[in-house]
C-alpha cells in the first residue's frame, strides 16, 4: 500500500514529465499502481506486480466498498446530500447509490465521508461539482478491509498476509475458507 501526496500522478511514467507516484516509491520490486487518484487528491493506493491480483481488485463485479474523506465548501443541506446519495448524473451516466456521512461542519464548510463501491473518473469532485460543491480535500481511507492508517503521505508498506486474503475473499465471495 502507498500514502499518494497531493500534487503527483497515478502512473508509472508520464511523457510530459509530471510527477509521477513512482518517483517516491522504494520497494525492492516493479510494481504499478491498481488504481488511479487525481492529481489534486490523496491516500491510499494499492501496488502490485501481480496482474491476476490487479484484475481482482479492479473489476467492477466485485463492488469494494472505497472510503473518501471529503472536504467540501460551502455547508451541505440535507437536499443536497439526498441528491450526492441517490446518484448524480455525470457524463451522461447516473452514479450508483451512495452512502455519505457528515464527519464535522463549520461555516462555509463540510467534512464528508464518501463510501462508494464504483470508481468513474473523477467522480465524487463530478458529482459535488453538479450540486454545487468545491472539493477542498479530496483523501481515500480505504478499500474494503485495508486502512490507510498512520502511513505517512510518500511511504509505502506492505500488505499484510491477512489483508491480502480479506481482499481476495471479497473480491470473490464464494470463496470463504482462510
Amino acid at each position: 500500500m502507498f500514502n499518494k501526496p497531493r500534487g503527483y500522478i497515478t502512473t508509472v511514467s508520464d511523457e510530459l514529465g509530471r510527477k509521477t507516484v513512482m518517483d517516491l516509491v522504494d520497494v525492492d520490486a516493479r510494481v504499478y499502481p491498481v488504481d488511479r487518484l487525481d492529481k489534486d487528491s490523496e491516500g491510499l493506493l494499492i501496488l502490485t506486480n501481480d496482474g491476476s491480483f490487479a484484475n481482482a481488485l479492479t473489476h467492477p463485479k466485485h463492488n469494494f466498498a472505497k472510503i473518501y474523506r471529503v472536504t467540501v465548501r460551502p455547508g451541505v443541506t440535507d437536499s443536497v446530500l439526498d441528491k450526492l446519495r441517490n446518484g448524480i448524473e455525470i457524463d451522461g451516466r447516473k452514479t450508483a447509490k451512495c452512502d455519505i456521512n457528515i464527519i464535522s461542519e463549520e461555516e462555509g464548510r463540510t467534512v464528508l465521508e464518501f463510501i462508494l463501491r464504483e470508481g468513474r473518473n473523477r467522480q465524487i469532485r463530478k458529482m459535488c461539482e453538479a450540486v454545487g460543491l468545491k472539493v477542498a480535500r479530496l483523501k481515500r481511507i480505504s478499500i474494503d478491509p485495508v486502512k490507510l492508517g498512520t502511513l505517512k503521505p510518500g511511504k509505502t508498506r506492505r500488505l499484510t498476509d491477512n489483508e491480502v486474503k480479506k481482499l481476495l475473499r471479497s473480491s470473490n465471495p464464494s470463496d470463504k475458507t482462510d
